[in-house]
């Protein structure tokens, strides 16, 4: 019977749209269990082959899941604002929510035609305001909320103004900007602004001067993964740091209890090492150092204090505040210089060049507190102003990149650890060893003279022992248009927040989407958008007066604000009165499978556990972590395609001929190609693009060959697949069974059209098994044990593999099944429905019709997975291969209930045994039961 899979996928999608098959009800007494692919950002180019890898496993699962009996949340949207759109605007003049609306129109096509099994009733779009206004909300509750080191979490801040009026900054344990001291009658007496400004020293949404890193060309502050080589990773514009005043989240009240978390996470290992470096815990002291005719001192932070006597100079980060003040005149054009060289690097890219040793001496000298010796103070950019305190103690003898940069500038190497290493030539890291040259830290092994310093440094009243984390406060504001409006307006120059009852703040219109002439951001060019504070509105900018109406922050949210909670939205999508009702967040709970690419380790990821930490401090959600299992799926590769043009020509010269010229090799799209090959259609290259119309080829055999590679599939390399193209082809059920079948799911692998006429011929197949010729034919005898044998051993092979995300073995077994069921000549009910049971997970559409030809009514989807009963797996029979002497002679079959014993003895007497015995009697006889007979003569 022919296979039409393309009228088959249509009608089912009809269906499952027309009846919402896979709505999911809040109100159920089943089990839960919530699958969710990472948020997708809706891009121009729609989808290629490579993005719906991970949508396809989580919707196999889902699927799964729902045959098990469970209630299943499997939702989509789009995480809707970013900087692509924004940019599109600015060259066009479309607004971006004309471009995003027809990049999800084209994105939800996609999807729909691919027959994932998602919840479309929940979509959440993060530029929609009902959705932002949420955002704006848990934007608000930052605000208006502190951490509490005592209670260690989120309180309300009227909690931390009580205790101001109670007791001033006495017993505070606060996680805080600055170490402020005052008592309660200085509070009591301060003025109302004062007051802001104290708090905000303490909130965990908080605005401070930050070093940043500023693309003038995009006109906004973009994120470290925004920024590659010095150069925003959207357009290669030139990247500086900068200091401006910013909105900041204190996720590093945090840190220790994001480090904690993830011992419960159920998560890939190298994941969990990302966070944990980026969290960087450590433990030492911090030290404070006077410097040579100033009043000022430089504190540093340092996880080694046993090394102190060997600290022979300082280095301060190129933006430390002191290096203003304490730089020679003699010194200033030097450090100038370096400081503008440095504030062209990220802070990324400084952490992770550490080869380069480059600096500026200051002329300035701190005193050792311990040796009192003068320590020359330089600056270089190996040190970052945001972790410790922007300051080191250098001790070359035992630390590597110090002891480059005392061989650079011939700076003293004092040798403070027991080593045979000669440390004028190679530093000495290791703790294995005993102090030297250190007073009275001679002979203490590295924990006793650690505990010796800091006791002495703490005696000394310059520093004490400390927990330090490399974690930054997440700076929160970008200077762009496309984003979610941050709910503040100004008076006095202090920043308030809006009524809950105002929200959302929605974006206003403006003329052009590119800062104003005075430096603002975009929303600067808005005409409509200040703040009524005595009506409660939005009003016209032209009516600001400071007196009753305010400005409105001009900045918008990072793209990072909304997606860091939207797995709490699904739960809840069309609530008005709150962001999720308390109810449903108990019942759905934590994310139970996470499925998404591994570049999100240190942004997303760290981000929505912090908010969802913080949610439950603040008692709107019960559940600690977002995501407890979280699996990062592999990349498809594309095969590129490439032609060689000969240097300074039009003139392409075929692959096998390229060597004999001077050539240049060129990406060309692969849909040139001739079908499945790798012969160009020269005629549809020379009308690809202008510059081609005139080319000339040097062919082979009279055809031009090119070069093909795999490669990420991007479109900027021409070597992406449409999906839709494939499902046009070989069918949606194809290309989800095809790209399972590629490999297993965490590892990357290239793509092969061709590879999919295989999975389309076990379709075929699978399909013929329920016809004979053109007739549905499934009968209802009762099955062979051979038959169910089949069955039940992909019963067993499907459960293990599906629970332990081994997809692309089941395909595998899949069409072994199949091929022994068409050896069978099998059309038994008893056996073809549980089959497509079992295979509907991964091929939907045809086993929702083949459920249907078998007479039932309802969709496939519900139905309960196939019960594995180990009884049709026991074998009858055994064949024992009989080795005599190591080699094997003969095969004998025997009942598989017989005793080791009664199989020995049933060799022994068998004719061909008895044959090669030849009357001896054997040395040895083994047995391995079910396995093989071993004799020794």
């Amino acid at each position: 019977m022919f296979y039409d899979h393309q009228q088959i996928e249509k009608k089912w999608q009809k269906y499952w749209e027309d009846n919402q098959t896979y709505k999911t009800s809040n109100n159920t007494d089943k089990p839960k269990f919530y699958v969710l692919d990472m948020f997708p950002y809706p891009s121009g180019a729609g989808l290629h082959v490579g993005h719906p890898l991970g949508y396809i496993a989580s919707d196999i699962y889902a699927r799964y899941k729902r045959h098990q009996g469970f209630n299943v949340l499997h939702p989509v949207g789009y995480d809707s604002f970013g900087l692509p759109a924004e940019q599109y605007a600015i060259q066009t003049g479309q607004h971006p929510a004309i471009t995003t609306e027809q990049n999800i129109n084209r994105y939800e096509e996609q999807l729909r035609k691919i027959g994932f099994s998602f919840d479309w009733s929940r979509e959440v779009r993060t530029s929609d305001a009902s959705y932002y206004k949420w955002t704006q909300w848990i934007f608000i509750e930052l605000y208006h909320s502190w951490y509490n080191k005592n209670t260690d979490k989120a309180e309300a801040i009227d909690t931390l103004i009580k205790h101001f009026e109670e007791k001033g900054t006495e017993g505070l344990n606060a996680n805080q900007n600055d170490e402020l001291n005052f008592t309660a009658e200085e509070w009591a007496n301060a003025s109302d602004l004062d007051k802001e400004d104290i708090l905000l020293n303490y909130r965990l949404a908080y605005r401070a001067e930050t070093t940043v890193n500023w693309c003038p060309a995009l006109g906004t502050v973009l994120a470290n993964d925004e920024v590659k080589d010095g150069k925003s990773e959207r357009g290669g514009f030139p990247v500086f740091q900068k200091k401006m005043m910013q909105w900041s989240m204190r996720i590093s009240a945090y840190s220790e209890r994001l480090l904690q978390g993830l011992s419960k996470l159920d998560w890939p290992q190298p994941l969990k090492d990302s966070q944990e470096y980026w969290i960087g815990k450590s433990q030492g002291a911090q030290v404070q150092f006077q410097i040579e005719g100033h009043d000022e001192v430089v504190e540093v932070f340092t996880t080694r204090p046993d090394t102190i006597f060997g600290a022979t100079f300082m280095v301060l980060a190129p933006e430390n505040p002191l290096v203003d003040t304490i730089t020679t005149a003699a010194q200033k054009a030097e450090v100038d210089t370096y400081i503008e060289e440095t504030s062209k690097k990220t802070e990324r890219d400084r952490m992770s060049d550490v080869k380069n040793v480059s600096g500026a001496f200051t002329g300035s000298y701190a005193i050792n507190p311990f040796s009192g010796e003068k320590m020359p103070i330089y600056i270089s950019d190996y040190v970052l102003m945001g972790y410790g305190t922007g300051a080191v103690m250098a001790v070359p003898a035992h630390d590597e990149r110090d002891h480059r940069f005392a061989k650079k500038f011939n700076l003293e190497i004092k040798k403070v650890v027991e080593t045979e290493e000669d440390v004028q030539e190679n530093s000495f890291d290791s703790k294995d060893s005993v102090c030297v040259n250190s007073d009275f830290l001679n002979g203490l092994n590295y924990n006793d003279a650690k505990s010796k310093i800091i006791s002495e440094i703490e005696m000394k009243g310059i520093g004490h022992g400390t927990t330090n984390y490399r974690q930054r406060d997440a700076i929160f504001s970008r200077q762009r248009y496309w984003g979610e409006p941050v709910p503040i307006y100004y008076k006095e120059g202090m920043p308030y927040t809006l009524p809950v009852s105002a929200l959302p703040l929605e974006l206003p219109e403006v003329e052009k989407y590119l800062p104003t002439e005075d430096g603002d951001p975009p929303l600067g060019n808005a005409k409509t958008f200040a703040w009524d504070e005595v009506n409660q509105k939005v009003v016209a900018t032209d009516l600001i007066d400071d007196q009753t109406v305010f400005p409105l922050e001009l900045s918008t949210m990072p793209g990072w604000a909304g997606s860091s909670w939207y797995f709490l939205r699904y739960m809840d999508p069309q609530n008005d009165g709150e962001f999720c009702a308390k109810n449903l967040s108990d019942y759905w709970g934590q994310v139970d499978l996470y499925i998404g690419g591994s570049e999100h380790a240190t942004g997303h990821l760290l981000y929505s556990r912090f908010w969802n930490m913080f949610l439950k401090d603040r008692g709107y959600i019960s559940h600690d972590e977002p995501f407890q299992k979280l699996i990062n799926q592999g990349m498809i590769l594309g095969m590129s395609a490439f032609v060689y043009r000969i240097d300074g020509t039009n003139k392409y010269v075929s692959k096998n001929l390229a060597s004999e010229y001077q050539t240049q090799q060129i990406h060309v799209d692969v849909s040139l190609l001739k079908g499945t090959s790798d012969e160009l259609d020269t005629e549809a290259f020379k009308a690809w693009r202008p510059d081609y119309a005139n080319a000339e080829f040097i062919l082979e055999d009279g055809k031009y060959i090119t070069d093909r590679e795999v490669e990420k599939m991007s479109k900027s390399k021409y070597n992406v697949v449409n999906p839709d193209d494939i499902c046009e082809e070989y069918g949606a059920d194809g290309l989800r069974l095809y790209e399972m079948f590629l490999g297993p799911l965490e590892q990357s692998k290239p793509w092969n059209t061709q590879g999919l006429s295989g999975v389309y011929g076990f379709l075929k197949k699978f399909w013929n098994l329920y016809f004979n010729g053109d007739v549905f034919e499934v009968s209802d005898e009762e099955p062979t044990k051979a038959e169910y044998k089949v069955l039940h051993t992909l019963i067993k092979k499907v459960v293990y593999d599906i629970e332990n995300f081994s997809f692309n073995t089941s395909v595998s077994s899949f069409m072994i099944a199949v091929n022994e069921l068409q050896k069978l000549k099998c059309n038994k009910r008893n056996i073809l429905e549980p089959l497509a049971v079992i295979i509907s997970p991964y091929a939907p559409h045809i086993c929702e019709e083949l459920w249907s030809l078998l007479g039932h009514n309802e969709s496939i989807e519900f139905e309960k997975f196939p019960a594995l009963n180990e009884d049709y797996l026991i074998e009858d029979e055994i064949e024992y291969p009989v080795s005599v002497n190591g080699k094997m002679k003969f095969k004998i079959s025997l009942s598989a209930q017989l005793s080791a014993k009664e199989v020995e003895d049933l060799v022994i007497s068998n004719e061909k045994m008895q044959q090669i015995l030849e009357g001896k009697t054997p040395k040895k006889i083994i047995v391995v039961p079910h396995r093989i007979v071993n004799i020794v003569i």
